[in-house]
């Protein structure tokens, strides 16, 4: 048997660990409620974040422009190489579908670009398990301010680079309470009617099966974070893309 003073010694370093655990997750949990509170905030003041780009840059006189356009991950996309364009990006972090679709006029009219590549709506779907009961309708919504990018592309004569939504990494042990599996099937849904968009003036560009495994989630080697990839997924999808700037451009 366990003599008294190894047992005390054991039940103390037992509570010390749980402290430091608890104290530990409750930094984190502060961290994270601070940060969403400034994200909340921030879009309070800037809920389109009309202000975050120039609304009247300056490009290089006759220059093909071609325009990165949506949400964190289309502002996480580095310029690809060696293609025939001048590039600038108009992706702006946490921003829905809804807010990409409605800052176009303001962000990408006035740049007249050849092409717009277009990444969005897993800011809508990664808040299905957060309301379960609107699923439906934030889907519907993801697929109707899809269509509203698109046809705005088309109007001014932009040919539109339509990439599928990024496969989802594994998901972190504070976000699982929140989390379903309900988002990678939207997800599918939502590529589903990506593919469906394809037109002579709408590209589709399966972002989705250049970083996905077999299971459907991303990568190992192109995993940032649960929504994000790293520089090597960015590199792959690159690699695809370059190809068919090269070809826009003749």
């Amino acid at each position: 048997m366990m003599n008294a003073p190894h047992a005390k010694i054991i039940l103390f370093i037992v509570l010390v660990l749980g402290l430091v655990v608890s104290v530990a997750l409750n930094a984190l949990l502060f961290q994270l409620a601070t940060n969403y509170y400034k994200e909340a905030n921030a879009i309070r003041l800037n809920p389109l974040g009309i202000y975050y780009y120039p609304i009247h840059p300056t490009v290089k006189p006759n220059a093909k422009i071609l325009v990165f356009f949506g949400d964190s991950r289309a502002q996480a996309w580095t310029s690809p190489k060696n293609v025939p364009f001048e590039i600038v990006n108009r992706g702006i972090g946490t921003q829905t579908s809804a807010q990409v679709a409605a800052r176009f006029d303001y962000h990408v009219t006035s740049l007249r670009p050849q092409v717009i590549v277009v990444q969005v709506c897993i800011n809508d779907l990664k808040d299905i398990p957060l309301f379960p009961a609107d699923k439906s309708g934030i889907i519907a919504r993801c697929k109707v301010n899809l269509k509203q990018i698109v046809e705005q592309s088309v109007q001014q004569n932009s040919t539109v680079v339509l990439t599928t939504i990024f496969p989802l990494g594994r998901v972190p042990l504070e976000r699982q309470l929140f989390w379903s599996d309900d988002v990678g099937l939207a997800i599918v849904d939502v590529n589903a009617y990506i593919k469906s968009l394809a037109s002579e003036r709408v590209i589709i560009f399966d972002s989705f099966a250049i970083l996905a495994d077999n299971t459907g989630a991303v990568r190992a080697e192109y995993q940032g974070d649960l929504l994000h990839i790293n520089q090597a997924g960015y590199n792959a999808l690159n690699s695809e893309l370059e190809r068919l700037l090269v070809t826009l451009a003749k």
